[in-house]
């Protein structure tokens, strides 16, 4: 069977094609009003908050060269977004991510540029002028509230604030992305600039495939060997429900929510697009318009209702996709193992699959009947206590262990339990039928809930779905 990947990149101009076809289907659901009250920023995030939509804090707005003339820098805090209010396409947004060292009237940039109070003078000066908004018409300048970065994302973002693009047709969720800012991109979310795209299956919120700019299709985060698929989204039907509430408090019958994820508040909606871009498509490997079709004329009479449709319709098989695009297999936060030591002695067991863990560990009794009996019961005799050997040197401390029958190697572990100097011993592990071998610790697990723990060094050919069960 061919891959989905292959199969995208045969279809590539069919679905590129559509892009023409989709804002003739789209536009006439969305009103002149409709359209206007989401071109006007501070006034949909006024409403959206009215209506129980969390938004960021607007700390102030510029609307004529007075008010700039007259405007009191002081009150800026260390962090800001400076926005246009009719802004198109992420052009025009400037965000600063600290004030300047012994500097009042200075501020940095993501990429270290110092920002003067003169600069932002000249900027908003732009913004008022026009030269970003979507009718070249004179504008207003604001700014809010930066948001604070999801420890999740820190891997995979350089230095700005990732966001989640969620295209809403009649009331129902159809296509959804991850926006990554990137070097490129200078720390902003925007695939124009050269941020990365990552398609979401709507049914579970893992990522999937990914794109980076308007056509680049990419498998690991840009300047790291972060795989990009296979990322569970936190929050997700929360935000789902949020993007079709917007469609419903803004009347716009196509609609494009973009969502942020601040550490502390959740949530934050952050924009309304009327005439969201289409690159969407390209992220998910999937055209847009036959999904629109699909949930055409549906009569949708909750938000939850709605919610539940998309999911159905557009989500599942996320795991078979995944795999077949990342040569990877999927598990969940705990599975069935079966591990094998000396002489083919085998124990099946259930392990916690823990990313936060560097080596794999299992319990001494497993590893008793996995052949291991004398490894453990001559390393207990040595009564090897950390912080007696912390201070020795690395060969001193072999020196102390290495006539343990079938020790590899010690490693010390630093864990919530304390620290330990634990043995090493080789064995080989099956899970979800695949074969891999390695070094694992041992120490008595007994008081604790899983008998085996796998480790990040030997979940390189998985991902992980913490809802699979």
């Amino acid at each position: 069977m061919k891959s989905t990947l292959v199969k995208f990149i045969k279809n590539r101009k069919k679905i590129l094609g559509m892009n023409a076809r989709n804002f003739t289907y789209v536009r006439p659901n969305n009103l002149k009003k409709a359209i206007w009250v989401a071109d006007n920023k501070i006034i949909s995030k006024r409403i959206l908050r009215k209506n129980g939509i969390p938004v960021p804090k607007l700390i102030a707005k510029i609307s004529s060269h007075e008010e700039l003339e007259n405007f009191d820098w002081e009150m800026l805090p260390s962090g800001f977004a400076l926005k246009p209010n009719s802004g198109l396409g992420g052009e025009g947004i400037l965000v600063i991510y600290g004030r300047k060292k012994n500097r009042s009237d200075a501020w940095v940039k993501a990429d270290r540029s110092v920002v003067t109070v003169e600069d932002l003078k000249n900027h908003i000066r732009n913004i008022l002028d026009g030269n970003f908004s979507s009718a070249g018409a004179p504008d207003m300048a604001f700014f809010e509230e930066r948001m604070q970065l999801l420890k999740l994302f820190k891997p995979y973002v350089y230095k700005g604030i990732p966001d989640i693009r969620i295209i809403v047709y009649n009331k129902v969720p159809v296509m959804a992305m991850l926006r990554l800012p990137t070097r490129a991109s200078g720390g902003k979310a925007n695939l124009q600039q050269g941020a990365v795209g990552v398609g979401i299956d709507l049914a579970t919120g893992i990522t999937t495939s990914a794109v980076q700019g308007k056509s680049k299709i990419i498998e690991y985060a840009p300047d790291t060997r972060m795989l990009l698929s296979g990322i569970v989204i936190p929050f997700w039907k929360e935000m789902l429900e949020l993007a079709v509430k917007a469609q419903e408090i803004s009347g716009l019958g196509f609609l494009g929510a973009d969502i942020a994820i601040d550490k502390e508040r959740g949530p934050v909606f952050l924009e309304i697009n009327a005439r969201a871009g289409l690159s969407i498509q390209i992220a998910n490997l999937e055209g847009l318009k036959e999904r629109l079709e699909r949930v055409s004329g549906l009569k949708i009479k909750s938000i939850q209702r709605g919610v539940r449709v998309g999911m159905n319709l557009f989500g599942g098989g996320v795991e078979e996709e995944v795999e077949e695009i990342s040569g990877k297999r999927v598990i969940g936060s705990v599975e069935k193992i079966k591990l094998i030591g000396r002489k083919g002695k085998e124990v099946e067991a259930e392990a916690k699959i823990d990313t936060g863990a560097g080596w794999s560990s299992m319990d001494d009794e497993i590893a008793k009947s996995l052949g291991f009996e004398k490894t453990v019961e001559e390393y207990e005799k040595l009564n090897v206590d950390y912080y007696e050997i912390k201070n020795l040197s690395k060969k001193e401390r072999w020196n102390m262990v290495k006539n343990v029958p079938y020790i590899d190697s010690t490693v010390i572990i630093h864990s919530s339990h304390g620290t330990t100097y634990r043995p090493m011993v080789k064995v080989s592990f099956i899970m979800d039928k695949r074969k891999v071998l390695t070094k694992i610790t041992i120490i008595d697990r007994t008081e604790l809930k899983y008998p085996v723990i796998i480790g990040k060094r030997n979940l390189g050919g998985f991902l992980i779905d913490v809802n699979k069960v």
